[in-house]
Order: C-alpha cells, then structure tokens, then sequence
C-alpha cells in the first residue's frame, strides 16, 4: 500500500493493466532463487484416467521446457517475486509442472506445487456461476433489477443482475472509499460483513448510468452473493459448496469464514499497508472481499475448474453463452463477460489479495490450460507480477494467443 490516496485504490479497486511495462527489480520482495522443483504431491488422484492421458506428465519439447524455465525464472527474478508455481497442460503436446523461489522468505523453505492459496478476484468465476445456476433453475433472470431482491442499493431500479456481473452498474467500488481503506489496513484481522463493505461504497455517487461503461468493482459480487443468499435461502457458502464445488469434484477449494488457511500454503508477501512497507499477510482475514475475493483453492483444483467454467460443464449451454458474451473493456485485446473475461483467447479470471496473485484460464482453440499462483501482489513497473509471468508463459507455448491483459482487483 502506498502512502497516497490515488495509490491506496489499488486494494481491490478498479484499475484494468493490459500495458506491456518493463520490468524493474523490486528488492523489498525480492528473494534469492531457489532450485526448480518438482513435487510427487501433485493429487492426481483427484484426476481420472481421462484427465492423465491426455496430458501425460512432461511430453513438451525439452527446447519449449527450457524456454519455459528461463521465462519464468527471469519474470520471478526482475519482479521480486518469492515464490512461483506454474501447472500448463496441452492435450497432444503434454504438460509442465513447475514450482520455483520460496514459500517462506524468512525460513527459505521451497515452494511447492502442492500448497494452498488465497485465489483473490477468481472467486468472482464461483459466485457467477452460482448465480447462473439460480438462473438455470427459473429462479431468477439477469435482466431482473438489483431492488428486486436487495433495498438500498443506489439506482438499484436500473442496475439489473446482469451489469453488476458484466462490472457495468456504475456503483461506486467501496475499496476505493478512503475510509474503507484506512479501516481495513489499520487491522487487517478484523472481520467485515457485505453490508459493512457496501456502506462505504454507498456513501458516494455511482459512477455512471448502468451499462454505459466497463468498471472493475467488488461491489457488484457482493451484492451477487446477497441476491444468491436471499433466493436460496442459504449461507452462500453452503449453496456454492453444494451447487458449484461438490459437482465439479473440487475438493480442496472453499470460502472460508476468517482468517483459516489450510496447510500447505507459502507465505504472503505484500506493501499494501498504510506505511508502504512490506508485510506478511498470510494471516489477514480475507472478509472484506466475501464473495469477490475470499476464496482458496490449490493448482490442481484450479486445473479443473479452468475447463469446467471455460466451457460451462455445470450449466445449460443457453447459460453459458450468455456468460461469454463478452464486451469491451476500453482495452485492446480485453473483453468481459459475466464474471469472466477473454485476453487475446484465453477464458477466465485472475486474482489478487494482499499478499497472492493466481491466473486460471483455458485457451478452447487448443484445449490448453494455464495455472499460476504467486506469493505477493508487489507490482512491478505498475504491473501485476502474474500478469507479467502469464505474458511471459503464453509468449513461449502460445505466440497467436499472448495472455496480455488481467481484469485487477487493485
């Protein structure tokens, strides 16, 4: 966090990077390099036969393998990344499976590709789809005004279900509210409720009329996971652990309550502090990003799910072509659709929270998917560091299809 006003928004704000940057060394996160390692706790058994035949481990060519390796460890280096786990499959072609750097800067102990991680604005891909699952059940319809379901959202008569998913309601994002912001990082173990985050969005204008304009805000989902709650009549936990993950076999992904965080995971790393200086924040409580931004997952999981909402496995395929409708962003090569975008072809959503960054996506021209997850959201010549690694990735395996933009939650 820096110690500006303009620059405190990059806490979940608004801000979309697609610009290509050089990059710059960050020393305050930078960590000497580790070896490349390869763990056996890969959980393939969460995998079925299926799933290991077509991308059989290893398989590329040793000229892309070590192009790949240098890429990243170069992008690891000149951002001042601690650690990097990377998990690339392509049907044909075969798989890469990578973890470099360190989990824990203090200790050196290695990363590894078998850990937990705070997934950050990829929970957004969860809460849609769960909202589209109340569609795909007539319970609810996208055009249906916000009022309808939840009071007291300004101009909630115009902003319909469908421009708070596509982030065109004009809702003012509560992480730009200075207070939000000073109240949050003051104590970062404290929890929030989604009516707590959204007051401090309310206290200002929207932005602009529904659907006139694309614009990144938490707002919008958290006022998705209300609307979800008050028709299910469950905890959206529950009806996202019930509808969404038990049905797309993801075992080791969740929306946690607090602060928990299972073990594995490596340790977070982010300047996102009233000082500027940089903190550990494995341990902050992720509340405040509810149904935006609180979830945790792991590599494999992310693998699966990449395909399941890429390619609308748990949805009618009315549905899903509603939600890869995707519209301008005001960025080359960057559409959006109902919590999802498309970057130069690539399907899906990036995360950051203090401390994790995660990129999940699937090229469906060549059935390919790409993992990454880091442990710090420190930007790098005003880019995201994973933005930066998936640019870097996608330049080597796929030339036609350079991952070069990230809807940001900063």
């Amino acid at each position: 966090m820096r110690r500006t006003p303009h620059r405190h928004r990059r806490l979940l704000a608004t801000t979309l990077f697609a610009a290509c940057c050089a990059l710059v060394p960050m020393a305050a996160a930078a960590a000497p390099a580790a070896a490349v390692q390869t763990t056996t706790a890969d959980r393939h058994d969460r995998y079925d036969g299926h799933d290991r035949t077509d991308c059989p481990p290893g398989g590329l060519d040793p000229k892309v393998t070590a192009r790949l390796d240098k890429a990243i460890e170069d992008v690891r280096r000149q951002a001042g990344i601690p650690g990097v786990v990377v998990g690339l499959w392509m049907p044909g072609k075969g798989s890469y499976v990578r973890a470099t750097g360190v989990a824990d800067t203090a200790t050196r102990r290695p990363m590894t590709t078998d850990g937990y991680v705070r997934i950050g604005s990829e929970t957004k891909t969860f809460t849609v789809t769960a909202l589209l699952k109340l569609v795909d059940d007539h319970r609810i319809r996208l055009d249906d005004p916000i009022s309808r379901y939840i009071h007291g959202v300004p101009n909630g008569r115009r902003i319909t279900l469908r421009h708070l998913a596509e982030m065109r309601s004009g809702l003012f994002p509560y992480t730009s509210d200075p207070d939000f912001v000073h109240d949050l990082l003051s104590d970062p173990t404290r929890s929030f409720t989604p009516r707590e985050v959204l007051a401090y969005g309310y206290k200002h204008k929207n932005t602009f009329a529904p659907g006139k304009q694309f614009e990144y805000s938490n707002s919008n989902l958290v006022l998705l996971g209300l609307v979800i709650e008050k028709v299910s009549g469950q905890r959206l936990v529950d009806f996202i652990d019930g509808r969404v993950l038990r049905p797309a076999r993801l075992h080791h992904t969740f929306l946690p309550q607090g602060a928990e965080f299972p073990e594995p995971h490596p340790r977070g790393y982010t300047n996102q502090t009233l000082s500027g200086a940089v903190a550990d924040s494995t341990d902050w409580n992720p509340s405040w990003a509810w149904a935006a931004g609180a979830m945790i997952s792991d590599l494999h999981d992310l693998r699966r799910w990449a395909d399941i909402v890429a390619t609308g496995k748990l949805l009618t395929p009315q549905t899903q072509a509603q939600r890869l409708k995707t519209l301008p962003t005001g960025l080359p090569g960057l559409s959006y659709g109902l919590g999802i975008f498309n970057a130069n072809g690539w399907i899906g959503h990036n995360g950051s929270i203090p401390g994790y960054e995660t990129v999940t996506v699937y090229l469906p021209s060549k059935k390919a998917t790409l993992v990454i997850m880091i442990n710090t959201d420190i930007t790098s010549g005003g880019q995201e560091p994973s933005t930066l690694l998936a640019r870097a990735i996608t330049g080597v395996v796929t030339p036609g299809n350079v991952y070069d933009g990230a809807v940001s939650p900063r």
